[in-house]
């Protein structure tokens, strides 16, 4: 949580429609321009007054400054207070506070007038810095008012810009704060389109006050606004998260069960794919294709039983994550995730190779014969695809999701991933599960989209797949060079991701 925020004032804090427009207005009339639509003036609430004046009317320098001469003869007494604060602000700037944030005020208007104003309407108390453009004309662009404040705020000493918003309503709000390196969160509700906010690359846009409040605030929660998991006992939470999980294994077992019953009354061509009988014609066991088959519509069962509980909590947390993921990540942080899941899969794969555990482990080594006993592209389709969208919907979709409500980021990450680990039952692929779910976990708090964690689990799935079926990591593949390069390529795709966005 960020907690050195910079506003602007005009179109952000408060609506100086009439008081800007009527101004301007009374300006260019004293040029013998008539303009009877305030309307058509409203793109002079925002940038600086002269360059306005330049821009719209073609006036040269010497015409724009006395415009502005004309204009501040009515706003100084009059135009001034033809403003209003827009609904919600004194309260979320009283609750900000509250939480010790430092607040501050960068707006291109004088600085007279913005002391004024904040007075005015009993803002000042909230402040501990105004800053705007000067009188005899100084400090005039968003980005020397930016550092002004920034050097005021932290008296002058070092910057902490990983710990700013600039926050306005036009595109010069934006840039301001992009010459200072520091994140933006652009405001719909004022008089810069959305259109303008996208093209100048706004962090962050919120629609409303409502929504401002609850982006600045998105890490805070008030014990009135606990969500009913939060606000549930410890045997209560502990059910939460026990029922799914005992429904999944329970409708999985079932089904599994019942499918091999029904596979062991088919004849014929049907009953020779999945049966495999004896010299006498008796029943002798199942081929590969046949439990790889049954065991990925156990999985699609188990996923259907759980699937409202699941989809309730993704609905949740998406609309929780929405704030926190409004600025779009872009295509490079996709691109180091998904070598660092590559990195990930044949790194430890190939270390718990090198190290002998795939080969002690009896328990690891029956699930694997059963995993591999089916063709490549059946085993693909249930291990590579319907037991990946099963289990995250389970361990994601519903477990991380409460978890993260009870416990925060911090705990929740470790913990599902422990539960994924020893949901698989052995030692090897417990210890890889548990590396696994913790980069998924990752993955779907980084880019606040459930999709993530799925498409991670489905190529983790299939590379692990193919490379064990196909014996691909076999000749030279099994080398203590190609394991640790791997891990290196992980770990520093996930270092690069964290230093991009620290998500704890």
């Amino acid at each position: 949580m960020k907690k050195y925020l910079l506003f602007d004032l005009d179109g952000t804090l408060t609506d100086p429609k009439i008081g800007i427009t009527t101004c301007v207005q009374y300006a260019l009339k004293s040029f013998g321009i008539e303009e009877p639509d305030l309307d058509k003036l409203k793109p002079f609430i925002g940038p600086p007054l002269k360059d306005s004046f330049m821009n719209f009317y073609g006036m040269d320098e010497e015409q724009a400054e006395k415009a502005v001469e004309k204009y501040r003869e009515r706003f100084r007494d009059t135009g001034i207070f033809e403003n209003k604060v827009y609904d919600g602000i004194p309260a979320m700037l009283r609750l900000l506070q509250s939480k010790g944030m430092h607040l501050a005020v960068a707006s291109s208007k004088p600085t007279v007038f913005v002391e004024r104003i904040l007075e005015h309407f009993h803002l000042d108390k909230y402040f501990e810095v105004v800053v705007g453009s000067e009188l005899d004309g100084s400090r005039v662009n968003k980005d020397e008012i930016v550092q002004e404040a920034l050097n005021r705020l932290f008296h002058y000493k070092s910057i902490q810009r990983e710990q700013v918003y600039m926050i306005g309503d036009r595109k010069f709000d934006v840039e301001g704060a992009k010459a200072h390196r520091i994140e933006s969160v652009a405001v719909a509700y004022g008089y810069g389109s959305m259109e303008e906010l996208k093209e100048a690359k706004a962090d962050y846009i919120v629609r409303t006050v409502a929504e401002l409040q609850k982006f600045l605030l998105r890490e805070t929660v008030e014990e009135g606004e606990k969500t009913p998991e939060q606000k549930a006992t410890p045997t209560q939470r502990i059910w939460m998260m026990a029922y799914p999980f005992l429904l999944f294994l329970i409708v999985r077992s079932a089904a599994v069960n019942i499918l091999f019953i029904l596979c062991s009354y088919l004849t014929g061509p049907i009953g020779d794919l999945f049966i495999i009988r004896d010299e006498t014609g008796a029943f002798a066991g199942y081929t590969g294709n046949a439990a790889t088959i049954m065991s990925a519509l156990a999985y699609a069962a188990a996923a259907f039983a759980i699937r409202k509980k699941a989809s309730f909590y993704i609905e949740k947390t998406a609309d929780e994550m929405r704030l926190s993921h409004l600025k779009k990540e872009p295509v490079l942080s996709y691109v180091m995730l998904g070598f660092a899941t590559v990195g990930a899969v044949l790194g430890f794969n190939l270390l718990f190779s090198l190290i002998g555990l795939l080969d002690k482990s009896a328990s690891y080594q029956a699930v694997a014969a059963d995993q591999y006993a089916a063709n490549l592209l059946v085993g693909l389709v249930c291990y590579g695809l319907i037991s990946p969208v099963a289990e995250e919907l389970l361990f994601r979709g519903t477990l991380y999701n409460c978890l993260r409500r009870f416990t925060g980021i911090k705990m929740a990450i470790p913990v599902s991933a422990l539960l994924f680990g020893i949901y698989h039952t052995n030692t090897v692929q417990g210890v890889y599960g548990f590396l696994m779910g913790c980069l998924i976990a990752y993955g779907y708090e980084y880019f606040g989209n459930y999709k993530v964690p799925v498409v991670i689990h489905i190529v983790a799935n299939v590379l692990a797949y193919c490379l064990s079926y196909t014996k691909l990591a076999v000749s030279g593949g099994i080398n203590w060079g190609v394991c640790i390069v791997s891990l290196a390529v992980m770990a520093v795709c996930l270092v690069g991701l964290h230093r991009k966005k620290n998500i704890f």
